[in-house]
């Protein structure tokens, strides 16, 4: 079969490969969509895959083409969307229900073959049946959309909080979408492309601007958002909480990234610093939204093309033209 390879650092090409093979409780799936994440230039950096080459792409949907011996949930033909996650459900975190911590973490187009090919292969277990009405190449959206939820689950926002989120590529726009959900009194957002500061307005963001000084809130936000990964961004988002408010990393740094931060400022205003990491329990529950059309794929899949040009779709990704970028077996 057709698929993308990270071969090393730096190097990636579209090549035939082994078809993947079904275990007793794993699906084939006919990849139908695949879409383009910041993990993917992290893996072509040497970051993330512990080893390679690996096929990438753990953002997919698809038709489920062959199962293995022990699967009775789900039948040939049936379409679903692909939960990426793999865990050891032994160590520590796992058994603390902490499963996206998991001390051998692993992830379908990380660690193992992904989606980025005109198939793969997925225990039963993260597979999700689409509905009827659900486009299956829209369905890859369901992933991201799994780690926005995953977001709010750790922001546990209360209602009428005043949000500045950083960034409006795809990440940024879902948690947007996600805040207005929440009950957020305003929602501003805060980036340097005016294209996709753009597509924030025409989702019904409060305001938009390429620096935080152009906002007036000189008392801070009560959450604020970084879907960036940038140092800088993720900088200047620590210095504009608010009194008891919550700094939420949520985008992808490199491993170098570095920051300060005001210790004391912390402990008087009662500030809160997290992070969200991937997927936890909330892959079905994101799939439930994005039948009932908390997101529009139109506005969020920005360009859809052929595997064969999977390298140019990195590095219009890397360059932040466009939204969501898929690729197309």
């Amino acid at each position: 079969m057709k698929a993308a390879l990270i071969t090393g650092v730096g190097s990636v090409e579209v090549t035939t490969v082994d078809d993947p093979e079904c275990g007793p409780r794993q699906v084939v799936v006919d990849v139908a969509a695949c879409g383009l994440c910041g993990t993917d230039l992290h893996i072509l950096q040497g970051e993330f895959a512990p080893t390679l080459p690996v096929v990438p792409g753990h953002e997919f949907a698809g038709t489920i083409v062959e199962i293995g011996s022990q699967v009775n949930e789900l039948a040939v033909g049936d379409r679903v969307a692909v939960d990426p996650s793999l865990y050891c459900y032994e160590c520590r975190m796992c058994r603390a229900g902490k499963n996206n911590l998991c001390e051998r973490w692993a992830a379908i187009g990380v660690t193992t073959a992904g989606g980025a090919a005109e198939y793969a292969v997925a225990p039963v277990a993260n597979c999700v049946k689409l509905p009827d009405h659900v486009r299956t190449e829209d369905a890859a959206l369901i992933e991201p959309l799994s780690c926005a939820v995953r977001g709010y689950d750790v922001l546990r926002s209360q209602m009428a909080s005043r949000v500045l989120i950083y960034g409006s590529g795809t990440m940024g726009l879902m948690m947007l979408q996600l805040g207005k959900l929440t009950g957020a009194s305003s929602i501003e957002v805060v980036d340097l492309n005016p294209e996709r500061l753009e597509t924030a307005r025409q989702l019904g963001v409060s305001a938009v601007a390429s620096s935080a000084d152009e906002l007036d809130r000189p008392q801070g936000w009560d959450v604020v958002i970084d879907a960036t990964g940038n140092e800088k961004a993720i900088q200047d988002g620590l210095g504009r909480v608010a009194k008891g408010g919550t700094f939420l990393q949520f985008g992808v740094s490199d491993y170098s990234a570095r920051v300060t931060i005001e210790p004391y400022k912390i402990y008087n205003q009662e500030i809160t610093i997290t992070g969200s990491m991937a997927v936890l329990h909330s892959f079905e529950r994101a799939a439930d939204l994005f039948a009932t059309g908390v997101l529009d794929p139109e506005i969020f899949i920005s360009d859809r093309v052929p595997l064969t040009d999977y390298a140019g779709a990195l590095d219009q990704f890397k360059a932040g033209k466009g939204r969501k970028i898929q690729v197309l077996p």
